[in-house]
């Protein structure tokens, strides 16, 4: 089986899930939460060398007070494992997104995750917070008409590589293939730049209850079809 390099996913339906159990959005979103180490796991033992996910986006400041202070104790918490996690598994991690909305002190317990796992080369585990394509398009284009002011940049030279290289995916592959958890079918404002020619699958199961047999699933979708590029099957 042919096994997707980069594999985003976008996490959807912890509050669903619980709610179907009777249980506070909270309670899906600490599950979300746990679920994810499980299948950073599952997905390095695959043979998967990048895996992207969909944490927090830009709109999801929108949310309630109560649930947007829950997750940001969330995060607070899973920070922290992920040090831990990132050490014993080997795994480097990297934020996407406006990192500078949070409290400082998630900041702070962000960058530390980064400094501590930046030498480590198993698998490579991209996390978005406060994440919005747009607004990373947007902070990139910024960067680029600032370096042409300055003459760093001419103008006239400007390529979709120099675009990508001031993505906050500069020096990642684009995904192979974007899973969305939980029945609904959009790209939610994610990496739509890095989507260009990324297979799309999506599944009814919520992401608290996603397993390595569902990522396998999806791979294994992935590997049922005939990738063309410009008229030409995919080698």
């Amino acid at each position: 089986m042919n096994i997707p390099q980069h594999v985003a996913i976008i996490l959807d339906g912890n509050g669903r899930w619980a709610k179907a159990k009777g249980m506070p959005r909270s309670y899906g979103h600490a599950r979300g939460a746990k679920n994810l180490e499980t299948i950073c796991r599952d997905a390095y033992d695959i043979g998967i060398k990048y895996l992207t996910v969909y944490l927090f986006s830009t709109e999801n400041w929108k949310r309630s007070r109560d649930e947007v202070d829950s997750l940001m104790k969330l995060f607070r918490s899973y920070t922290k494992t992920c040090i831990r996690t990132a050490r014993e598994n080997n795994m480097k991690v990297h934020v996407i997104g406006d990192p500078t909305a949070f409290d400082e002190d998630l900041q702070e317990s962000l960058k530390a995750l980064e400094e501590s796992s930046k030498d480590n080369t198993g698998l490579h585990f991209q996390i978005a917070l406060n994440y919005g394509s747009r607004d990373e398009i947007t902070r990139a284009v910024r960067r680029i008409a600032a370096e042409c002011a300055e003459g760093k940049l001419d103008p006239a030279s400007l390529t979709e590589e120099t675009i990508s290289a001031h993505l906050d995916t500069a020096g990642i592959p684009d995904p192979d293939l974007l899973i969305r958890t939980s029945g609904e079918e959009r790209l939610s404002n994610y990496l739509l730049w890095q989507l260009a020619y990324t297979e799309f699958y999506f599944t009814d199961v919520p992401w608290p209850a996603f397993t390595k047999d569902d990522l396998l699933a999806a791979i294994e979708k992935y590997n049922a079809r005939d990738r063309r590029f410009g008229g030409r099957k995919e080698s």
